[in-house]
């Protein structure tokens, strides 16, 4: 599998997407924090865009972060860039003719953390799959080399703030981040802790990551 570096672009100039190459998109929720008017964090939800588009050519895998409306931080491309990676490999997918679009559709919104790489990993293996993610759930967490959904802070506030949000379920790291302690889950809200990339795909879009397409083909 060959990982192509990232490429930062206007959103203008970001997608020369070819006619006659399939490609599929969806609108996805993360979860962060922030700092309210108190300089207190809290958490939010967010929503960003994956386009998955399925070349002739196997020159290897491209990833691009449009810069605007939104943008990315760097520390958010680079662990985006391994939760691809992983998950590709983790559904024993070959990724060197995927193109891969991500951006952030609120003007003036940064997306810092890592946080949100294993949601973008899982929603562009369901791209390629052809399986689809519901707009009411959503995981916070990483991916790491070993196919596991990595440990990350906050837990707690972005679990209130998905409630807020009237989202139905959250996956959560099976490890739990020291500094989060002891929380309850909001009343009529699904919290799931998941140990793997492969519950946690399962979890997300019914299918397992695993196996044939689930969705309409996009060619070889």
């Amino acid at each position: 599998m060959v990982l192509a570096a990232a490429i930062a672009a206007p959103a203008a100039e970001a997608k020369h997407i070819r006619p006659d190459l399939p490609w599929r998109e969806q609108l996805v929720r993360i979860l962060g924090t922030t700092l309210n008017q108190d300089q207190n964090p809290v958490g939010v939800v967010a929503e960003i865009v994956v386009t998955f588009v399925k070349r002739n050519d196997r020159r290897g895998i491209e990833i691009t972060f449009d810069t605007e409306p939104g943008r990315f931080s760097y520390t958010s491309q680079a662990a985006v860039l391994l939760a691809i990676d992983r998950t590709a490999r983790a559904a024993h997918l070959e990724s060197d003719s995927w193109s891969v679009f991500v951006a952030v559709p609120s003007p003036g919104v940064t997306v810092y953390g890592e946080s949100l790489s294993a949601m973008v990993g899982i929603t562009v293996v369901a791209l390629a799959k052809g399986d689809f993610i519901p707009s009411d759930r959503v995981i916070t967490g990483t991916v790491t080399r070993d196919g596991r959904i990595g440990t990350v802070g906050g837990v707690p506030l972005k679990v209130e703030a998905a409630h807020e949000a009237h989202m139905h379920r959250v996956l959560v790291p099976e490890e739990q981040h020291i500094a989060d302690g002891d929380w309850q889950t909001p009343f009529l809200m699904q919290v799931s802790a998941v140990g793997t990339v492969s519950e946690a795909y399962k979890a997300l879009t019914g299918q397992p990551l695993q196996g044939d397409d689930h969705g309409d083909s996009l060619g070889q």
